[in-house]
């Protein structure tokens, strides 16, 4: 992928385009963004999955008005019947599981990997959907099976309705309609207000992207900072207060402001270096959601692996990288020359021919080991 090459996915646009018009800034319908589109995971299988812990599933009934939810695992029969109207089952991070679905997700890497979370399915009868809401992430709607009304606007109220257990916009004015028939895809940048209603059977995946927030992300950082804070404890890195020039209190339980400096520089210390912080932004990125489990080679495959060999990432691996580090599955490790080049280009391009695997130092061959060992890539036939 090139990005002043010209994609149909994007209607035409190369990636440098889309990104510059439309990211974050306008919608883009794309008639035929994935031409002769057909489902990659049929209905059963699909639905099957709404009985696995392994997968986020719900189930989402709107009947005389009033709406339902109910989160899996569930049993694949306690969901309605096919002729049964207004209900819709989502399906989270369908890519984590399907080889087909984790290879679409792979089309839309013009956007940072960072930044781009996963593939949601939505089954739904004639007359599903989740009610006009928005999102607080960019999201892409493409069309795989039926067919699917969204109306889109923006919005300028986002009072939501009381007492619904799905956040539903209390006010929605659309300012235009779509029908979107297999292969045709729909953008909508963040905040865009949108309502998407089944024409029929139909299936729509959603790919989504990270946001962190801000609250989020500063927490999950003084968290690390805190772990790494607590191993110096008791070291010559770990200094103590001392209060010399304090003099005589009588009965004073007021906190001296010496101790208060000394808590608010131990935490501007802490703030104050950039790499430790950056390693934490890497392992939190990185982090499997709660739901991921990695398959462990076998006893006997342990002590079977010819190194080097073609290798290619588990789809349920996130890698990513920095100046300095290379972050994978929620770990960080420091790689700089020939190691750095050969685990960046791994990251980027999710596999490494034997030829490249070869290159690695003993050092960073023993750790691509310990990392097969824990199932996050294997070697290719």
């Amino acid at each position: 992928m090139q990005k002043n090459n010209p994609l149909a996915l994007l209607g035409g646009l190369s990636p440098a385009q889309f990104m510059k018009r439309h990211w974050q800034k306008k919608p883009l319908l794309i008639r035929q963004a994935v031409p002769d589109m057909t489902p990659l995971i049929d209905r059963a299988q699909l639905l099957d999955m709404v009985e696995s812990e392994e997968v986020e599933s719900r189930l989402i009934v709107r009947k005389a008005g009033q709406w339902t939810l109910k989160k899996g695992p569930m049993s694949r029969k306690s969901l309605p019947t096919f002729k049964t109207p207004d209900w819709t089952v989502l399906i989270q991070g369908v890519d984590l599981h399907h080889a087909g679905v984790h290879d679409l997700l792979q089309q839309f890497r013009f956007v940072p990997d960072a930044r781009l979370d996963d593939l949601m399915i939505s089954y739904a009868t004639e007359g599903g959907g989740v009610g006009p809401h928005f999102d607080s992430y960019d999201v892409f709607l493409l069309q795989a099976h039926g067919q699917r009304t969204w109306r889109i606007g923006r919005q300028k109220k986002f009072e939501l309705e009381a007492g619904m257990p799905l956040k539903i916009l209390k006010d929605f004015h659309p300012e235009a309609e779509f029908v979107l028939n297999p292969g045709d895809m729909l953008y909508l940048p963040p905040g865009y207000a949108h309502d998407g209603i089944a024409v029929g059977e139909c299936m729509t995946y959603s790919i989504g992207f990270r946001v962190p927030r801000e609250a989020e992300l500063a927490s999950d950082l003084l968290m690390g900072l805190s772990e790494e804070i607590a191993q110096a404890s008791g070291t010559a890195k770990d200094a103590l207060y001392q209060d010399p020039t304090q003099e005589a209190a009588m009965c004073d339980a007021s906190i001296p402001q010496a101790m208060q400096k000394f808590a608010a520089n131990a935490v501007a210390k802490a703030l104050k270096n950039p790499t430790l912080l950056n390693c934490l932004l890497g392992e939190s990125l990185t982090e499997p959601k709660a739901n991921v489990w990695f398959d462990s080679p076998d006893q006997d495959a342990l002590n079977t692996l010819v190194w080097p060999c073609d290798l290619q990432l588990d789809r349920r691996t996130k890698m990513l990288f920095d100046a300095q580090h290379v972050f994978i599955n929620g770990e960080s490790f420091r790689a700089a020359g020939m190691d750095a080049k050969v685990l960046r280009k791994l990251a980027n391009e999710k596999q490494l021919s034997a030829d490249w695997a070869a290159r690695l130092s003993p050092d960073a061959a023993e750790l691509m080991q310990a990392w097969w060992e824990e199932g996050w890539w294997f070697a290719c036939a």
